[in-house]
């Protein structure tokens, strides 16, 4: 059986950055749309095939301004995840064979996927949908999409990206567990937001006791600490 490809994408973003003309994306962001545009030049005459006849091809970029959850001010309008990650996708010029949408409100992962629902930008959806993302990454991608919006086992395609540091390596796998663990039974929008709100807030005490009992020569509490903080930045939208 020919393996199918994904002519609807959603890419999700990995921060921005300031930086002296304004704001960038980080090289995790960047590194995400460039595996979505290397994805569409291997398979553009998929895309030119769906779009001849009437079908979605399309390239959703999720982003906001993960440093919100911080108290740090947002970038102006223009100036977000998903709209510098559009604009990278311009200027390589997949524009040509996919219509490019950016969605610009979210700070995790899982609003990544609640606010593309939300604001119907894959309301059209004909699958399979590609997820693009780090590799480390789309385990919880591949969990929170099925969530949201049902989707499972054939119905998403990996597009991964290869790389990343070991700490975020690490952060994201006890991530991806805490969010079964905290998710679990929740199915509408409402309830998924409010366990993640309880999964950050419970990761953030954990941080501030084990911050209080970690003296320098307690290398296990130090090394839980900083797991605990790897996590909380996962969940937080920083990967």
């Amino acid at each position: 059986m020919t393996a199918r490809h994904a002519t609807v994408l959603l890419v999700f973003g990995r921060g921005v950055v300031r930086c002296r003309d304004g704001y960038a994306l980080t090289p995790g962001s960047a590194a995400r749309v460039d595996a979505a545009v290397a994805y569409v030049t291997r398979h553009r005459d998929a895309f030119l095939a769906a779009v001849a006849a009437g079908e979605p091809a399309r390239i959703v970029f999720s982003g906001g301004w993960a440093e919100a959850c911080e108290g740090a001010p947002e970038p102006p309008a223009g100036c977000r995840e998903g709209d510098l990650m559009l604009r990278r996708a311009l200027e390589a010029g997949i524009g040509r064979y996919a219509d490019l949408r950016a969605e610009t409100r979210s700070r995790s992962t899982l609003e990544n996927v609640l606010h593309v629902a939300a604001e119907g930008l894959l309301t059209d959806l004909r699958e399979p949908l590609g997820l693009v993302s780090h590799a480390w990454h789309l385990p919880r991608v591949r969990y929170l999409t099925g969530k949201v919006l049902g989707l499972r086992g054939a119905a998403l395609v990996d597009v991964p990206v290869a790389g990343a540091a070991d700490g975020a390596r690490r952060g994201e796998r006890l991530a991806y567990l805490i969010s079964r663990v905290f998710l679990l039974g929740a199915r509408d929008a409402a309830a998924l937001r409010r366990r993640e709100r309880r999964m950050v807030a419970w990761l953030r005490r954990t941080e501030m006791l084990l911050r209080r009992r970690a003296p320098a020569a307690a290398p296990i509490s130090t090394d839980l600490l900083e797991e605990v903080i790897r996590t909380r930045s996962a969940l937080d939208g920083r990967v």
